[in-house]
């Protein structure tokens, strides 16, 4: 009796590697035709039946359905699975229940490392195409990957786009939306002495078209309760890096102000908590600001986003909060204040943008040594009205 043969068809023009097969091949099919050959009890020669299997399918761990990586491991009957699965199954293979051993398959290892895909999040944009042991690192940081619900206190597994996460967060965990730019958030708690590990607020606010979550909340520091406010950006890192947020805690005349960069939703929750990438207020000295008399809290945080106006010819950097103009009819003047971090430019430069954007004609002699400008706050005040009247 004749044993099985395994025929590997090779690549050939117009044909995609996914498309590779292998193709089992009976003995009794191959006699050919015309030298009066007849395949073995069937009276006539049939054609090959190819069973398909793509590259994709053999890299496939046949557990948790992810591509195989080295060390890529198979039972003594050539079934395979991934490293981080065989320590799930008890040794035993997951198809014929055989035990596994430690045999490798170096065959799949050296054909995934001819092979190359395309990024996993192709169907999301992606175009990216990488040779196969390229490809976990990137996807990794793709900047097309979906995004995690950046809702706090569950282990919530929705993930998407931000349209689909800003649709989720409305209306299966009810968070709170807002338009606008600034805002105003108040807590309130009964006994302040009792601190819940576990107690978060979320608020999603849109602005400049952008979503942003103002997360805030109570657990233990150390084993001393505190209480904790930050931002994140709904998108990716460098986006988040245009914008700016300030938050203020302060009452009867104490006052504690926090200025950042909102983080991006790609860091987890808990990772911007335990960076104490935020607002942190001690408990003792949150019942101080709130002017309580330590038997209830009442905390009101204020504050808002900004996104910089940048000069990429300079490099220069605007704030849109440092940009103020008050003008008092009364009094009969104007003044301008315009505060300005200056960042290795030309002070030239500055005069020029300033003209643009007040339509103000400065005629200023500043300083010959630019470099005393570098790092500094400038504060001009500008186009002060002569108060007495013309006769």
């Amino acid at each position: 009796m004749g044993t099985d043969s395994v025929e590997c068809v090779s690549l050939v023009d117009g044909m995609e590697e996914d498309e590779a097969t292998h193709t089992y091949k009976h003995p009794s099919f191959c006699k050919n035709i015309g030298s009066g050959g007849i395949g073995h009890g069937w009276g006539m020669a049939m054609p090959r039946m190819p069973i398909v299997i793509s590259v994709n399918d053999l890299l496939e761990c046949p557990v948790c359905t992810n591509s195989m990586y080295p060390p890529i491991h198979q039972c003594c009957n050539g079934h395979t699975l991934c490293s981080t699965c065989k320590a799930k199954v008890n040794n035993r293979c997951p198809t014929c229940r055989q035990e596994l051993g430690d045999i490798r398959c170096l065959a799949l290892e050296k054909v995934a490392d001819c092979y190359k895909l395309p990024c996993k999040y192709y169907s999301l944009g992606c175009p990216e195409i990488f040779p196969y042991y390229s490809k976990l690192k990137h996807e990794s940081h793709c900047t097309f990957r979906p995004y995690n619900c950046p809702y706090a206190g569950s282990e919530c597994a929705v993930v998407g786009d931000i349209p689909l996460l800003v649709s989720h967060l409305k209306d299966n965990h009810k968070v709170d939306m807002h338009s606008g730019c600034t805002f105003n958030h108040r807590y309130v708690k009964s006994n302040p002495r009792e601190v819940d590990n576990a107690t978060w607020m979320l608020t999603v606010f849109n602005c400049f078209g952008q979503y942003f979550c103002l997360h805030f909340e109570a657990f233990l520091l150390h084993k001393a309760p505190v209480y904790m406010a930050f931002l994140r950006y709904m998108g990716d890192e460098n986006d988040a890096r245009k914008y700016c947020y300030s938050l203020e805690v302060g009452a009867d005349g104490r006052k504690m102000i926090w200025e950042g960069t909102p983080r991006s939703i790609r860091d987890s929750h808990q990772k911007v908590r335990d960076s104490y990438d935020g607002l942190i207020i001690q408990r003792n000295m949150a019942l101080l600001i709130s002017g309580g008399d330590q038997t209830e809290l009442k905390l009101r945080i204020t504050g808002r986003i900004w996104k910089e106006l940048s000069n990429p010819e300079s490099g220069v950097s605007l704030p849109t909060q440092h940009l103020f103009k008050k003008y008092d009819s009364n009094k009969n003047y104007i003044i301008i204040i315009i505060i300005i971090i200056l960042k290795q430019t030309r002070v030239n430069t500055i005069i020029e943008l300033l003209e643009t954007l007040f339509e103000i004609s400065l005629k200023i002699n500043l300083l010959a040594n630019k470099d005393y400008f570098k790092n500094s706050y400038l504060i001009f005040v500008l186009g002060k009205k002569n108060k007495k009247n013309k006769k």
